[in-house]
This record gives structure tokens, C-alpha cells and sequence, in this order.
């Protein structure tokens, strides 16, 4: 051993006292030579070695007989399962908190009984979605390639089917130009958006359509010519089952809307209701050889409707008023609404015993049903639509562009809403929100050429009262959109119908589908307001 200091080795021990305590020296190196990576060397050796070949042998046993067995432990008699053992209550403890909580407990019951803080709310488990998507855009070549415009949408009665009429509401030899019926099943696998799954021929054009309420098969149309005609869309090859004819009780004016309505007399059939700018509100009953015959009927008299314009002449020399469009109370059945060309909505009831007239030739008499008019818009109503959720408000539209809202028991409307600078041409509202309906407009600039801009606007009256929540572009060009249809079964659908002779069927969003806390509440204090 050694101190080693600055590079110098020193022996270990005591050094004498008259040695320096540092002194300069100088060693030799001493060098090792490894031996181990050369003794590795030596005996590393290359060799190789081969195992004997492998042989495989494949085979396969199958036993001949099998026995199924099971074996159950016994239950030990001191083993006690934790579920099986007794939960230990104290039932006096229990019993003096029960008593003591009892008054609160039952007063926070009663509050929360007697509370409408949840009423008409329903839990939303799905996302919601705030936009509004096109699903399919329908038409048919060949009534495109005749610049044949949409006339009519209708639903049926599963909510799958959905229809158009093709005819002109712009011009043309109206009366000898061919339409068609058009059908689409949307939830048919091989849908081709061109290509209708029914194709119906009519000689006339079709001015609108309904389905049967509840037989999806039975569609109804009225016709340019005056006519009605229902056909069986299971029938491809001759699909008419009844038809009107041209009789002295046909309609002379072309038919703008028919509905179905209940029989009174037999509770499984329909009668059909049809509307003409001749004046006269027709219901028809079907006989066995394929006729419709007239059961009674109604004409709008220029009497009945204060400053009345847009008249028309019977034969007997009384003065009617053109029909536009109907719509019946979903309270009262025997209340509609129509609205006329000469800009008014009439409220009207089918207990009217007046007579209007008895024209020539007809097989019943007609009576006048109107019993109230409304304040006017400035052009021919097209539309009106009665709310499913009052029983008193009822929507027009007409060619001021602009949507009333109105009571029944007014003639005032309760709203004015200027949508359009020109036309409205469809209203409707939503089967499931009561604040919430749809118009479908189209601005117009000439009237030779009939441009327009078509739009179909959605609105919630929860939102705004005012202007639109949402509007829609129904085509890329300027083209008027003509009809829209809400989907009762298949509510967030809406089909819309324009001058391209295009279908487009819209999914609506959740905002526009499901009912909010207190809208019922809500569209009862829009009913309750009375107006100067």
C-alpha cells in the first residue's frame, strides 16, 4: 500500500522527521498482458452438427361412446351464503325517523303535485340537430321534359308513400295537355329518385291530390277539366275505380283541392269533398259501377262576403266566389275554413241550412255555409291551413306574400307576417308543434314569364314571432315553389313540390318535431290577444 498524491507512490508507514513533507520522483510503468481473450480463441473451434430427419405421423381417433356427468359439491352445514343472512333493522329507530320527516315529506308531494312546471315535456334521448337535410329529390323525365310543374304533394296513409300531380298553374292549353300521377315508396331498397315505382296517365292536367286517410292504396285528384277521379295504386294496369264524369253536377271551373271526409251514416266509409274556383263546395259518395254521384253540396254567394270582387255568374243570375282552398276544424267537424279569390277567408259550416241556389240541371240543391268573414289580404287566398292544436286559429296565405294568423272569433287577424313581396302559395301547419308551420312562396318580376325565387320557410312561433326560423332553397334556379306536405306518421318528413317539376322531401330537425314545456300554453295566449 502507498499514498498516492500528485502522481507519486510513497511507501505506507511513518516517515522520518528530517524527510520533506513532498518530493518529486519518478516510477516505471508496469504493463499486464491480458491472456484471456487468447486462451477464448484458442478454444473456440467451428463445427456443425445435424439432427436425424423428423418423421411426422398424422391420425385421427374418435372415441365410441360419450357420457355426460356433472358434479355438485355439497353444501357445507356451517357455510351461511352473506345474501342468505339476516339484515339486522332497527325497527324502533326506523319507525322514529318515518314520524319525524312524515309532515315535510308529504307537504313536498302535494307542492310537487300541484306544480306545471314539466307540463307537456317529454325526455329527448336523442342528439338534437339543428339543420334541415334534403333525403331525396323525386321527378319524373318525361313530365319535365313537357315543362310540367308539381302541382300537388300527398302522403299516405303509412306515412311511406309519398305522391305527386303534374299539370300548369302558369299557362298553356291548360284542358288538352297530358299529366301524370307520379308515386315513390321511400322505404323500398331500390329506390330510383327517377324513376316513380307508379306512373298514372291522365288526360287532363291534375291540379291536387289526397290520399285515402286510412286505405294507403286509394288516391283522389281533382282535375283542370272539373272532374274527380280516384284511382287504386295497387291496380297498375287500370287504377281508376271512380270518376265523376262529365255530369250538369261536375264542377265547370277546375278543381283546386278535394279532401276525404268521414261518412256520417257509415262509419267505415269516406265520402270525397272537392273545391272549385266555380264557386261550389261538391261532396261526392261512391256507387258500385265506378261513379262518384253528388250527396249534397255548398257555393260561396257574393251576398255572404262584404266588398266582394272576382265574381262569377251562375245560371240562375246569383253571383258566387270563386273557392281557392279548404280546410276543416280538427275540433269541430262540422267547421271549415275556405279562403277565395276575391282575398277573403270565410269561416263556414256544413249545418247551414240557407240556400244558395239551385242551379239548372243540378240533382241537390246547394247551400250557403258561410257564416263570417275575416279582414282581407290583398290578393286571392291560396291556402289555409286550421291549427290541429286549437280549435279557434286557422293560418292563409295568399298573393300579398304575407301569412295571417286568426282567430275564429275575430275579423281581425292576430298576426301579419310579410314573407314574401309577391306570393305565398301553400301553408300548413305542423302536425306535432303546435307553434310551428311551414309556407311555401315563390317572389315574382314578370308576370309574362313567371320568374321567380322559390323558398319554403319553416317557422316557430316559440321562437319568433316574426321571421322565419329557417329558409329552406328548394331549387337552384328561380322557380316558385307550388305545395308542401307535413308527414303525419313519419313526422320528421316534409315534401315539397315546385315549378321544375321536382319533389323534395326534407328530415326536419328535432327542434321542429318535438314539443317544448308550455308550447300548448304558449299558442293559447297567442289565441287569447284581441286586436284593435
Amino acid at each position: 500500500h502507498g499514498n498516492q498524491l500528485s502522481g507519486r507512490w510513497e511507501p505506507a508507514g511513518p516517515r522520518p522527521p528530517h524527510a520533506a513533507m513532498f518530493a518529486d520522483g519518478t516510477a516505471p510503468g508496469a504493463d499486464v498482458e491480458s491472456l484471456w481473450r487468447s486462451a477464448r480463441s484458442a478454444r473456440c473451434e467451428a463445427k456443425s452438427s445435424q439432427t436425424e430427419k423428423i418423421s411426422t405421423v398424422e391420425a385421427a381417433a374418435q372415441s365410441h361412446t360419450r357420457r355426460d356427468a356433472a358434479v355438485q359439491t355439497d353444501q357445507s352445514k356451517d357455510a351461511v351464503p352473506d345474501f342468505q343472512q339476516e339484515v339486522q333493522v332497527d325497527y324502533t329507530s326506523l319507525l322514529s325517523f318515518l314520524q319525524r320527516v312524515e309532515d315535510a315529506v308529504i307537504k313536498e308531494l302535494n307542492k310537487n303535485w300541484k306544480s306545471h312546471a314539466f307540463d307537456g315535456f317529454e325526455v329527448n334521448w336523442t342528439d338534437q340537430n339543428e339543420t334541415v337535410l334534403c333525403l331525396h329529390t323525386l321527378s319524373y323525365p318525361e313530365a319535365q321534359d313537357q315543362n310540367l310543374q308539381v302541382t300537388s304533394v300527398s302522403w299516405n296513409a303509412t306515412g311511406s308513400v309519398v305522391a305527386c300531380s303534374y299539370g300548369r298553374l302558369d299557362g298553356g292549353d291548360w284542358s288538352t295537355e297530358k299529366s301524370y300521377v307520379c308515386t315513390w315508396n321511400l322505404d323500398r331498397r331500390g329506390l330510383n329518385p327517377q324513376h316513380p315505382d307508379l306512373v298514372v296517365d291522365v288526360p287532363s292536367s291534375v291540379m291536387c291530390l289526397a290520399f285515402h286517410p286510412s286505405q294507403p292504396s286509394l288516391i283522389a285528384g281533382g282535375l283542370f277539366s272539373g272532374e274527380l277521379v280516384v284511382w287504386d295504386t295497387s291496380r297498375a294496369e287500370d287504377p281508376v275505380i271512380w270518376r265523376t264524369g262529365m255530369t250538369d253536377d261536375t264542377h265547370t271551373d277546375p278543381v283546386y283541392q278535394v279532401d276525404w271526409l268521414p261518412d256520417a251514416k257509415h262509419r267505415n266509409h269516406s265520402r270525397l269533398l272537392s273545391v272549385s274556383t266555380d264557386g261550389k263546395i261538391l261532396v261526392w259518395r261512391k256507387e258500385r259501377d265506378g261513379r262518384l254521384a253528388l250527396a249534397e253540396g255548398f257555393a260561396m254567394v257574393a251576398q255572404q262576403i262584404p266588398r266582394s270582387t272576382w265574381l262569377k255568374k251562375f245560371s240562375g243570375g246569383e253571383a258566387a266566389v270563386g273557392v281557392t282552398s279548404l280546410s276543416f276544424s280538427h275540433f269541430d267537424p262540422q267547421v271549415f275554413v275556405v279562403g277565395v279569390e276575391g282575398g277573403y277567408s270565410l269561416k263556414c259550416s256544413t249545418a247551414a241550412d240557407t240556400l244558395a241556389f239551385h242551379p239548372t240541371g243540378s240533382s241537390v240543391p246547394l247551400r250557403a255555409p258561410a257564416e263570417l268573414a275575416f279582414s282581407p289580404h290583398g290578393g286571392p287566398v291560396y291556402s289555409v291551413s286550421c291549427s290541429p292544436f286549437h280549435r279557434n286559429l286557422f293560418l292563409s296565405c295568399g298573393t300579398d306574400g304575407q301569412v295571417h294568423l286568426h282567430s275564429l272569433l275575430q275579423t281581425q287577424p292576430l298576426i301579419s307576417l310579410q314573407l314574401s313581396k309577391k306570393y305565398l302559395f301553400c301553408v300548413r301547419w305542423s302536425p306535432v308543434r303546435p307553434l310551428v308551420f311551414a309556407a311555401a312562396s315563390g317572389e315574382g318580376n314578370c308576370n309574362k314569364c313567371f320568374c321567380f325565387i322559390g323558398d319554403v320557410y319553416l317557422f316557430d312561433f316559440e321562437k319568433s314571432s316574426r321571421k322565419p326560423a329557417v329558409s329552406i332553397k328548394q331549387a337552384a334556379g328561380e322557380h316558385p315553389v307550388y305545395c308542401l306536405e307535413f308527414n303525419v306518421k313519419q313526422t320528421r318528413l316534409l315534401a315539397a313540390g315546385d315549378a321544375t317539376g321536382t319533389v323534395k322531401v326534407w328530415q326536419l330537425s328535432s327542434d321542429f318535431t318535438e314539443q317544448g314545456p308550455r308550447e300548448v300554453n304558449r299558442l293559447e295566449q297567442l289565441a287569447s290577444e284581441i286586436t284593435d
